[in-house]
């Protein structure tokens, strides 16, 4: 017998390591990203005096908050289970999409308001070029760092990466708009589209926060995994020649853990040892599509009743 004071084992479901070391590049680059163009737009508002550099550098802002958020939260997200949370620590990237939501839609309200005073009353944009630049830069920037996301993101299925890769998609289109109302305002003269295009804005950066939020909330409540993946599932367990049936089958997501249980029937003849060595069978295929998952099988022998749920 073990001694009382020794460990629990448990069985972490590790993230691999290239994926672990994926997703902390992730929130490296995404904070460094964001500390540049605070620094770039910091000086083109205050030469440029544009509500439109204003509300890509209050976006910045919010870009840094919400990525240190990542950050920790991701590597709170990828700290093995233990013996308080047997079930690991993947939530935590939720709670960061929460925090995260909450902040880009704080900024889209004050740069609302902001806009709205500005287009009341219109003021001329100064030292449009350097704006201009700055944007540039600004857009080249969050491209590198994007397509590295979307590439961490196929490695990884993490909803922090992909949230904070979303709203820098976002500060793409965001750019696009102040860039343009720069050029407008500076070379043409026409003051008022500076306010009107940070208006737009301001209304897309509130729909990400929105996306984000939505995102969170159901890894939180547990949501099923997407129907492509569970018929992926269902695939690979009647590949096996062995296998009679499944039912019951049930998914979440937490961070980037999945979890996956159901029921497996087998021949109603078969022993109890090829019956385990079945299910190992099936576990160790569905673990080769979904390496980060934790299965678990009961095994089932054929056309036995038994109360199964409605849903499927």
């Amino acid at each position: 017998m073990s001694s009382p004071a020794a460990p629990a084992t448990i069985d972490q479901s590790s993230v691999p390591a290239g994926v672990a070391r994926l997703m902390r590049l992730a929130t490296y680059a995404s904070v460094a990203t964001a500390l540049v163009l605070i620094l770039a737009k910091v000086v083109a508002y205050l030469l440029t005096d544009s509500v439109s550099m204003l509300s890509t550098l209050l976006d910045s802002l919010m870009d840094a908050a919400a990525s240190l958020v990542n950050l920790i939260a991701v590597r709170h997200a990828l700290t093995p289970a233990d013996r308080e949370h047997r079930f690991g620590h993947g939530k935590a990237e939720a709670l960061a999409g929460l925090g995260q939501s909450t902040f880009i839609a704080g900024s889209a309200a004050f740069l609302l308001f902001e806009s709205i005073g500005r287009l009341v009353s219109p003021q001329p944009v100064t030292n449009g070029i350097v704006g201009i630049g700055v944007m540039l830069f600004s857009m080249a920037l969050t491209l590198v760092l994007v397509l590295f996301q979307r590439h961490v993101i196929r490695r990884t299925r993490s909803i922090a990466v992909s949230a904070d890769s979303l709203h820098y998609v976002g500060d793409i289109a965001a750019n696009l708009a102040v860039l343009a109302a720069l050029v407008l305002s500076s070379q043409f003269g026409w003051n008022r589209s500076d306010p009107i295009f940070a208006i737009g804005v301001s209304f897309y950066v509130g729909f990400t926060a929105w996306q984000i939020a939505r995102s969170a909330f159901d890894m939180l409540m547990d949501r099923e995994m997407p129907d492509e993946e569970r018929s992926r599932i269902r695939a690979i367990v009647m590949a096996n020649p062995r296998v009679r049936n499944m039912h019951d089958l049930r998914t979440r997501r937490s961070g980037p853990h999945r979890f996956i249980q159901f029921h497996l029937e087998m021949d109603p003849e078969m022993r109890l040892t090829e019956a385990h060595i079945l299910s190992d069978e099936v576990e160790a295929a569905i673990l080769k599509e979904f390496p980060a998952a934790e299965v678990i099988i009961h095994e089932d022998p054929e056309g036995v009743a038994e109360g199964r749920k409605t849903f499927t």
